[in-house]
């Protein structure tokens, strides 16, 4: 790195600091125009010509100069929004509009907030032409500096079409955002208009977000409009709004701290139950079936003040009585009682404290919550919990909860904020037969939450896939940063609940204005490789799902189906969860139609029609997975007597495994149309590594779907 990179690098970190400086030392909450340009100037954001004018002689002299048009601003800390204050004049043509326009500006400026100090007036070149675009950028409660674009102009808040990413970003993710957008064939040029100037306006959104990331004084910055043009992109307006408040930052372990701990409190070889009870009814009772029938082979402590056994084990009287080890204590004592007892787990070197107690932060008692994490960081021990229902690690035989035992073993890992939704999970897994790898609760989720998870799951042989319920994330760019590692190796799914409720924060700009709690986590969720769940079925049904299928090669699907109406169907629902329908080339038409009746229809979908006997259906499947340019098939059938369900399913399964010894493995999915009889066929197709399911078209495609979305975030396509 060169002396002359340093010494720049240092004086532009003296201009930061002397600007904050000087808006601090006034009280302002926001930088004024002429301070903003110079920050632009330092990071490379392109604006026009302008300068400061105090009275009249001088805007015309700076107009002089630039030349004709120009605009006007009013310069004041308090007023941010200078259009609703009449504060701005577009296209003055000559100096004495220019006089009449800064009387006029001024005297509007005085009556919109008589207290606001009036700098000057801003004399700015006019751009011409262009697209209006917004760069910008809020800071998130849970996510911290984010980066945003979209369409811009007076339209910004009305529109809301736009698109935000963890700051900073790359020039390959400032590029996604321009395609992000409902409006991005408007960037291209439509109805013979210019295309803008991508590699420009990707520029723009790189250096925004390096500032806000550099800058954390920085809360919210507007670039509105951006003019985007063919050769360049420039910054019409800027608004840069300060908090000077220092904020806390929140502790997080390493990664390898994180691991070695989470392995022996989901991995333990000694569990000490606090709070275990003899008696019937009780939490502690049903935590210490639960190990003792659920066959977990690890040693069992149970914890009374006052019992010599309970349930055939040898009781203490505190954790620090017990000889040897404990990895994990499960905690099933009254919530005012957990201090106490947090502490000698602490003093006996517990990794893990897993805490059932409710009448913590869900109740208000933030300060008793806050009590017990104190001790925990103290002690190096870490909290699941409070207010869950406990854990299950199958591989174990692990069932750490009050909850109906699970023994079902699998590759799916699974966890929720919520003690209902758990129950919906193990319910749903039983009815399904799907294997678990762990269910987890995290409830007020005071130390371990979802990125200490991701973390554990990654490096757990015994995990294909990772599905995640949560209604809020305490620290959610460190789970973006946990999702985006995790997701390169495993698929992880989340059910955002609250999707409809909006940002806390006022806004004082239009990009805060336009950051709605649930388009943010869009964005972000995606920019990590997270496949979102729309609904709890759809992340209990990718769970199960998503390992099953193999990975897709291509992007190419091909439907074959035995009715006209669920292949209709069957292509919305590819359309809806971003599948691409091959185009069906001319001699792979022309193989399909040999085996189809004169009155059905190859294409895509391929219509066999539903009168053809079992060989129509085996001789398509077989094409279908033989060529080469077709990368996954969805199976659409209807139920005849000519081809019974179970007949169906069994010719489907044949097939795959004919093909799967030559090497060939695509994902199939199947939607059954018929009597009840269906039901049998869905199952044993699930059976035999092929998703199906009755009476829905949009289900298994929406399962390809999340494969799909999996994949290319990967990068596995």
């Amino acid at each position: 790195m060169s002396v002359a990179y340093d010494q720049s690098r240092k004086g532009s970190a003296e201009t930061v600091r002397r600007l904050l400086d000087t808006a601090k030392a006034e009280g302002r909450n926001a930088l004024t125009a002429p301070e903003a340009k110079e920050l632009c100037d330092l990071y490379g954001i392109p604006v026009p010509k302008e300068g400061l004018a105090k009275t009249a002689d001088e805007a015309v002299t700076l107009a002089e100069g630039m030349g004709f048009p120009v605009v006007l601003k009013i310069v004041s800390p308090q007023i941010l929004h200078k259009t609703e204050a009449g504060g701005v004049l577009v296209g003055v043509q000559s100096a004495d509009a220019v006089r009449d326009g800064f009387k006029t500006i001024m005297d509007r400026a005085r009556a919109y907030d008589p207290k606001a100090e009036l700098i000057g007036i801003q004399v700015q070149q006019m751009l011409k032409g262009g697209t209006e675009v917004i760069v910008g950028s809020i800071t998130d409660q849970s996510f911290g500096k984010l980066v945003a674009f979209g369409l811009g102009g007076v339209l910004v808040e009305v529109l809301k079409d736009v698109t935000f990413r963890l700051a900073p970003v790359s020039r390959d993710e400032a590029l996604t955002m321009l395609d992000g957008i409902q409006a991005a064939e408007m960037l291209k040029g439509v109805r013979g208009g210019k295309p803008v100037d991508r590699e420009a306006l990707a520029a723009v959104i790189v250096n925004v977000s390096r500032l806000v990331d550099e800058v954390p004084e920085i809360v919210e910055l507007d670039l509105n409009p951006v003019f985007a043009r063919e050769d360049g992109a420039t910054a019409a307006d800027v608004r840069v709004v300060l908090d000077f408040e220092a904020k806390t930052p929140r502790y997080r372990p390493t990664q390898e701290q994180i691991v070695r701990q989470m392995n022996r409190i989901m991995k333990p070889d000694a569990v000490a139950v606090i709070g275990a009870s003899a008696e019937d009814g009780k939490i502690g009772n049903s935590v210490m079936k639960n190990l003792i029938n659920g066959g977990y082979k690890g040693q069992i402590y149970p914890i009374h003040p006052k019992a010599d056994d309970i349930l055939g084990y040898k009781a203490y009287r505190s954790v620090k009585d017990v000889p040897g080890n404990i990895d994990v204590a499960v905690f099933a004592i009254p919530a005012k009682f957990v201090a106490q007892a947090l502490t000698e787990v602490g003093e006996k070197k517990i990794p893990g404290a897993v805490l059932i107690p409710s009448g913590f932060a869900e109740t208000g008692n933030v300060e008793g919550q806050e009590e017990i994490v104190a001790i925990a960081r103290k002690h190096d021990v870490r909290l699941m919990g409070p207010n869950i229902y406990g854990f299950y690690y199958t591989p174990k035989n692990l069932c750490a909860t009050f909850c109906t035992p699970y023994d079902v073993k699998g590759k799916a890992a699974l966890s929720s904020q919520s003690g209902g939704i758990g129950m919906a999970i193990i319910g749903f897994s039983r009815s399904a037969k799907m294997g678990v790898s762990a269910i987890v609760g995290l409830g007020n989720k005071s130390d371990i939450d979802e990125d200490d998870l991701l973390y554990f799951f990654e490096q757990d042989e015994n995990t294909q896939v990772v599905a995640m319920h949560c209604e809020d994330l305490k620290d959610g760019r460190s789970f973006a940063e946990a999702a985006k590692q995790v997701s390169k190796k495993k698929p992880v799914v989340v059910l955002k609940a609250g999707r409809t409720s909006l940002g806390a924060r006022a806004a004082s700009s239009h990009t805060g204005a336009l950051a709605g709690n649930d388009k943010i986590y869009e964005d972000v969720l995606k920019q990590s490789g997270v496949v979102r769940a729309r609904s709890l079925q759809d992340l209990l049904q990718f769970a199960r799902g998503i390992p099953v299928l193999p990975t897709p090669k291509g992007e190419n699907v091909v439907i074959i189906t035995g009715a006209g109406g669920s292949g209709v169907l069957l292509s919305d629902a590819c359309v809806d969860n971003g599948l691409s329908l091959m185009a069906m080339p001319p001699d792979l038409d022309a193989a399909f139609r040999k085996f189809i009746p004169p009155f059905g229809a190859a294409g895509n979908p391929v219509d066999i029609t539903g009168g053809e006997p079992p060989t129509t259906y085996q001789n398509t499947i077989r094409l279908g997975l033989q060529d080469d340019r077709i990368h996954a098939l969805i199976l659409g059938y209807w139920h005849t007597i000519i081809t019974p369900p179970m007949v169906f399913a069994k010719l489907v399964v044949e097939v795959k495994d004919e093909m799967k010894a030559k090497g060939i493995e695509k994902p199939i999915v199947a939607s059954l149309a018929g009597d009840v009889q269906v039901e049998e066929a869905a199952t044993y197709l699930y059976d035999h590594g092929v998703v199906a399911y009755p009476y829905t078209t949009e289900t298994p495609v929406a399962v390809l779907g999340a494969k799909y979305k999996w994949a290319r975030a990967a990068g596995l396509l």
